[in-house]
């Protein structure tokens, strides 16, 4: 089984740069507080820590 980690979105992306908006949205959160299960890949851990003031990892599984 794939390893997984679950992603919360706890920032809003009013008065953000495009560019993070677009990057929650690549993540599938569009909405505060609402958390996401991912696939740990090196490409989600990338846009992960491109807005970690807007996410959070919430729990890591597998």
């Amino acid at each position: 089984m794939a390893k997984t980690i679950v992603v919360k979105q706890i920032g809003s992306p009013i008065r953000r740069p495009e560019k993070q908006r677009q990057t929650l949205i690549g993540l599938g959160l569009n909405k505060m507080h609402k958390t996401r299960e991912l696939e740990d890949t090196p490409s989600v851990r990338g846009m992960i820590r491109k807005i970690p003031h807007l996410v959070e990892i919430v729990e890591e599984r597998g």
